[in-house]
């Protein structure tokens, strides 16, 4: 049986690789050789989705239910360590399965011969999820660090975490795996969205049986993103471009002219295209790289929607073999069903002998239900992470499922399709669920705990809970910019831009979709506090804490950030906060408040997270101000006039 210690040191050697196709190479010798050694077992899959950092498959419900905490005593408790010399390890290295390694190097464990298998590993795992108290899942966890090797126990306690920091994705496990089986990636990638089961696909591969993976609900898809733009002209840009003579079908990315820039993954440009008004041809280059089907003689169309400031996520429900279970997860995948328990009820009467499965992907909206409109983020906010609702709550902040894609349908995964007919295909089914998915305002609360699905309706009052995002195609710069006003005015964030042929893709952001949301006035602050990252920034202060000025001349807190600055720059601020530090708190440092930032957000929120009474909304430093005093930064008063301009700040009692 395959060793866990195999996983350990192929991560280690990875940690060391920064090259993606050597390290593609080497994942895929280890899973052969695994496999070879024991084809009938699972061995081959269990190595898999350890290296991807995952104990569970992502369609696997099950939880380890261990946090930092129970695993940083578990580790003292085999290591023979105390507190200080664990803290000391993960301030060195900003991670605790680095620390570990340092601890028990020095400890018995050091001479210690691999024994723990992939399965014995999945074993604890298995008992870790339905453990009835944190004492048994501790024990569970210590067990297994016994009987590790000093790397053993580093990479057990990254994967429990969920954070190997080895610079393997998923997506480079689903090649290797392919290399590994002589399988076709794009089937291995097809059958680990279908099915959700990253050590199913890799049996799949070598047992050559990818094509019979169906899809299943209740797992999350990726949500499609869109890039930002600042202006209606570089929208159009996106869409705009020099038609060129190329292949309907490339199998490899193709080139690119020297007058267009480079696409990354990442952070994807194409502002060489030159500008017209009209959303017309895209370049079949890019076409195909961002599988919008177009030709060079065909222009290209955008949907126009508002931009709403909610919450993405997905509904899934109608599954046949579990009617009545619906499934509502957020962007980063999380289920959040149970802190939206009216969409629950309203989804739950999707009939799947009717209606088939679904999956709807859109925003989740606070919803003024006497002026018909969203509700601010700020507002939305409190109930986020909930997992009561009250009917105080339910009455305080309604909610609604605003849906702009179907992802699932007619039993087919309708990805591929182009939206324009996605689009078609979701009106259809909202015309036909509109008036049923509903749910009560308030619900009788002492049926809450009943078995039923759905609660006794208390006041009589229902609400339609799904709604359809308005959608019309434009042609102009100027035509969004009238209605990027006119979103504004509706207290949404801004538009989005979609190419009406486009593609479906999980987890990109490309060209196919856009977004327009302009900034806010920036604001000049000072640096008051900063604290210890992680990964490549461990022993670096690096996400700093600034404030704004008081009436008074005090200083009063306002946000606190960690993007935006070259690694060069937070170099040279580490170091000047190592210098000017007033006191000392382990991972977090009060300095002297002489460094100044210009930053900028997306919205202000009244906040007692802040002394100023309010918050930043994702805060991100534009540049380190050395051109400007102290003296000079900006007040409470001003903060307060921001938040006041904003059309979409909470109703004020």
């Amino acid at each position: 049986m395959a060793l866990f210690a195999a996983v350990a040191e192929l991560a280690e050697e990875l940690a060391g690789e920064p090259g993606k196709l050597k390290k593609r190479t080497a994942i895929a010798g280890a899973i052969s050789a695994v496999h070879a050694a024991a084809p009938e077992s699972e061995d081959a899959g269990l190595f898999a989705l350890y290296l991807a950092g995952t104990p569970f498959a992502e369609a696997d419900a099950r939880k380890l239910n261990a946090g930092g905490a129970l695993l940083s005593k578990a580790l003292l408790a085999v290591s023979g360590a105390n507190d200080v010399a664990l803290t000391a390890g993960y301030r060195r290295h900003g991670d605790m399965g680095a620390a570990a390694l340092d601890l028990l190097v020095a400890s018995p464990a050091a001479g210690r011969a691999a024994e723990l298998t992939l399965v014995d590993v999945a074993d604890a795992f298995a008992g870790m999820a339905v453990a009835k108290t944190t004492l048994i899942r501790a024990s569970l966890v210590e067990e297994m660090l016994r009987r590790a090797t000093p790397l053993e126990a580093k990479y057990l306690l990254k994967l429990m975490l969920g954070d190997m920091r080895i610079g393997v994705k998923q997506s480079l496990v689903e090649e290797a795996i392919a290399v590994a089986a002589n399988a076709p990636v794009e089937a291995v990638r097809r059958a680990v969205m279908l099915e959700a089961d990253l050590a199913g696909a890799a049996k799949r591969a070598f047992a050559g049986t990818l094509a019979e993976a169906r899809m299943r609900l209740f797992h999350p898809l990726g949500f499609m993103l869109a890039s930002p733009v600042d202006t209606p002209e570089e929208a159009v840009e996106r869409f705009t471009g020099k038609p060129e003579k190329v292949p309907a079908v490339q199998e490899k990315k193709p080139r690119k002219s020297k007058k267009t820039q480079s696409l990354d993954a990442d952070a994807e440009e194409f502002s060489d295209a030159p500008s017209t008004d009209v959303i017309g041809r895209v370049e079949p280059v890019n076409a195909v790289s961002e599988n919008v089907a177009a030709s060079p003689a065909r222009g290209v169309e955008a949907f126009l929607e508002d931009k709403y400031d909610g919450m993405r996520a997905q509904v899934h429900c109608g599954d046949a073999g579990q009617p009545g279970r619906v499934a509502i997860y957020s962007r980063n995948r999380e289920d959040v069903t149970e802190s939206f328990p009216e969409l629950e009820e309203a989804f739950a009467k999707v009939r799947p002998e009717q209606d088939g499965a679904l999956i709807f992907d859109g925003e989740i909206l606070g919803w003024d239900l006497e002026q018909a409109r969203a509700l601010p983020f700020a507002v939305l906010g409190q109930r986020i992470g909930r997992k009561r609702v009250s009917n105080e709550w339910r009455q305080l902040v309604p909610v609604v499922f605003m849906a702009f894609d179907l992802m699932y349908a007619g039993g087919e995964l309708l990805l591929e399709l182009p939206l324009r007919e996605r689009r078609n295909r979701l009106e259809a089914v909202v015309e036909k669920l509109v008036e049923r998915v509903v749910s009560p305002v308030v619900v009788d609360e002492r049926a809450r705990d009943s078995q039923t699905v759905l609660f006794a309706v208390a006041d009589g009052a229902s609400v339609e809970r799904l709604m359809i995002s308005p959608s019309r195609l434009v042609e102009s710069a100027e035509d969004i910019d009238r209605s990027y006003a006119d979103a504004r005015a509706r207290a949404n964030e801004g538009v989005m831009l979609k190419a009406a042929e486009s593609v479906y893709q999980p987890g990109r952001r490309g060209l196919a979709w856009v977004k327009l949301k302009r900034e806010l006035a920036t604001l000049d602050v000072v640096v008051t506090g900063a604290e210890f990252g992680h990964g490549k920034r461990a022993g670096i202060l690096s996400d700093y804490t600034f404030a704004v000025r008081a009436d008074d001349g005090g200083l009063l807190n306002v946000g606190k950030a960690y993007s935006g600055l070259t690694d060069a720059e937070i170099a040279e601020m580490s170091a000047w906060m190592m210098e000017h530090t007033l006191e000392d708190r382990g991972f977090f440092r009060t300095v002297e408040p002489l460094m100044v930032l210009e930053v900028a957000f997306n919205n202000i929120m009244r906040s007692g997270r802040h002394a100023s009474g309010f918050a930043m909304r994702f805060p991100r430093i534009l540049r380190i101000r050395t051109d400007k005093p102290v003296e000079e930064i900006d007040t409470v008063e001003r903060v307060e006039e921001i938040y006041q301009s904003q059309v979409d700040k909470p109703v004020e009692a």
